[in-house]
């Protein structure tokens, strides 16, 4: 999700789920380091609870990101070991680093030496020509030897050679079975599952299944209303806002960020796909699209969009 589960997004989703974790777009443990941290690490209160998820495979400076970020206040520290990007391979981290378990283990061992939160790990099933029944077991076996305990798993192979970022997270076959099998098989372990989920429905039938999470990505990005409000059921709490409600609610947040200089398409291309599938939802994005990049642009373009609706239930 880089480029995408920005501070912006992450406030926006907020609004829709109490309870969900939230997480960053991966960082890299060396823009930790040398970048500008407030810009990469800082994110609002109401964020909470929300995930740092970092990027590398030097266990020294992971050690030192996660110290780094400790000001911050995550609620937890997150390895990424699932990202097939061309960017995470040249740099040897992601999911190049399944056929590495020793070298996660080493890396996930120093980052808890610094972390007073949760350490936690996201893999794939394996990578290019790996067994997953085989290499996946092994993989949790080792790492979770370095004291994690909670793993989010995406449900598919990566395949380095061949396909591009984009495909794989499209092409290789789901393997719901074998991460369930994974639970059966460490039942001492937290396991989420992750890859293709697309409704609140699928969640759950999931969670009965007896797995322990379930992370959305896309689907909770191009569909947010369909995927996060309603959320919070999962735990057995009521009914939080509606689309209308969340666009209200977004106001006072977008006001205090133009009047901090800055422009209205940084938010609101989040929010484009909050009334998918929905009467009007077209004009919402066209108005949003074309229009949030002009200078001066404001809230009364949020009206204008808004006006493009063709109803307005009292719901979703």
């Amino acid at each position: 999700m880089m480029d995408w589960t920005d501070r912006h997004c992450r406030y926006f989703h907020r609004l829709m789920t109490r309870r969900a974790m939230l997480y960053t777009e991966m960082v890299t443990a060396a823009a930790v380091i040398h970048g500008p941290r407030p810009r990469l690490l800082g994110y609002s209160p109401e964020e909470h609870p929300v995930a740092l998820q970092l990027g590398g495979s030097d266990p020294d400076e992971l050690a030192q990101a996660v110290r780094l970020a400790r000001d911050w206040g995550y609620d937890e520290v997150n390895l990424n070991v699932g990202c097939p990007s061309d960017r995470v391979q040249s740099g040897c981290f992601g999911a190049v680093l399944m056929e590495r378990p020793g070298l996660v283990a080493d890396c996930v061992a120093a980052m808890r030496a610094e972390s007073p939160v949760p350490v936690t790990v996201k893999c794939r099933i394996g990578v290019d020509d790996q067994q997953p029944g085989r290499a996946l077991p092994e993989f949790l076996e080792r790492v979770s030897a370095a004291g994690v305990t909670h793993f989010i798993i995406h449900a598919r192979k990566a395949w380095l050679q061949g396909l591009s970022p984009k495909d794989n997270r499209e092409i290789p076959p789901l393997d719901y079975p074998l991460v369930l099998a994974m639970k059966q098989a460490f039942p001492h372990l937290t396991i989420c599952i992750n890859g293709g989920i697309t409704s609140l429905q699928q969640a759950r039938g999931f969670l009965e299944e007896g797995l322990d999470g379930v992370m959305l990505g896309r689907a909770a990005y191009h569909n947010p209303a369909a995927t996060l409000i309603g959320a919070d059921g999962l735990w057995g709490d009521g009914p939080g806002r509606d689309a209308h409600q969340t666009v209200a609610a977004m106001r006072p947040y977008i006001a205090r960020h133009l009047a901090a200089g800055g422009r209205l398409h940084q938010i609101t291309r989040h929010m484009l796909g909050l009334f998918a599938g929905r009467p009007g939802a077209r004009g919402w994005r066209r108005m949003l699209s074309e229009g949030a990049g002009r200078p001066g642009a404001g809230l009364a373009l949020i009206d204008a969009a808004l006006a493009e609706l063709a109803v307005h239930p009292a719901g979703v």
